[in-house]
């Protein structure tokens, strides 16, 4: 396989905190709450980069480079921003207009968004109806979810990506060395996504009618994990006592 220069995003949701209750019914709340969170990120990316996989609580996105070698600066922040938004307003309504008393549904609110993006190159098979990416470059991209970026939300990029953004982004982004598993330093930028994003409507409460069948759903789908028949959270990075 020939490896083509390929844009890689991935947006991953954290801040499920340690005082939550790990029992299978907040779990598989939890689970519920991230599907409907990752439901608009993956709309918000499109129709631009495509998806890869869901990875649990996270979701690997691709984007081609084009022949022209061309990406347009503002493709990726402005993705990027949108992702924020449509993430905080489908999280506010989450928890505005929530019945459940579990965790997995209260502290939807707390939820946060992280976005690491890189450039490389990517070696691409079809296997059906999906593209399977393998390289070291996406070996780059998820080792860069593990890092100490100073602030709540960000989009985290490599050297590559940085230097595609239009110049007022491109001076605002502050460096930060990352010190990827097994590959070393490797020179990024972060920018706050609060910086640059518009902020998210405020989230409008629904009738009691909407809200009681909207629970009802929930409490549906969640029933082969209340019986043990599944288990939640399976994958995520984030919900660590769920392993």
């Amino acid at each position: 396989m020939t490896a083509q220069p390929t844009l890689l995003l991935i947006a991953d949701i954290a801040g499920y905190t340690r005082f939550m209750k790990f029992h299978n019914a907040s779990l598989a709340h939890a689970q519920e709450t991230v599907a409907r969170l990752l439901e608009v990120v993956i709309d918000a990316a499109a129709p631009a980069l495509r998806l890869a996989k869901l990875e649990g609580d996270a979701a690997f996105f691709y984007m081609p480079v084009p022949k022209d070698g061309r990406i347009d600066p503002a493709l990726i922040t402005g993705h990027a921003a949108e992702i924020h938004r449509a993430f905080h307003a489908r999280a506010a309504d989450l928890r505005a207009n929530t019945l459940c008393p579990f965790d997995g549904c209260q502290q939807a609110g707390n939820l946060k968004i992280k976005l690491v993006g890189h450039l490389g190159g990517v070696a691409m098979q079809k296997v059906k109806q999906l593209t399977e990416l393998a390289g070291v470059d996406v070996i780059v991209v998820h080792r860069m979810l593990k890092n100490n970026v100073p602030v709540p939300e960000y989009l985290l990029m490599t050297e590559p990506i940085h230097a595609m953004l239009d110049a007022p982004l491109r001076e605002r982004a502050a460096p930060y060395d990352l010190h990827l598993d097994d590959l070393g330093a490797t020179p990024a930028y972060y920018l706050d996504l609060a910086d640059f994003s518009d902020p998210p409507p405020l989230a409008r409460k629904l009738p009691p009618l909407v809200r009681l069948v909207r629970h009802l759903g929930l409490a549906l789908r969640t029933i082969p994990y209340a019986l043990g028949l599944r288990k939640a959270c399976v994958g995520f990075r984030n919900v660590p006592d769920a392993s």
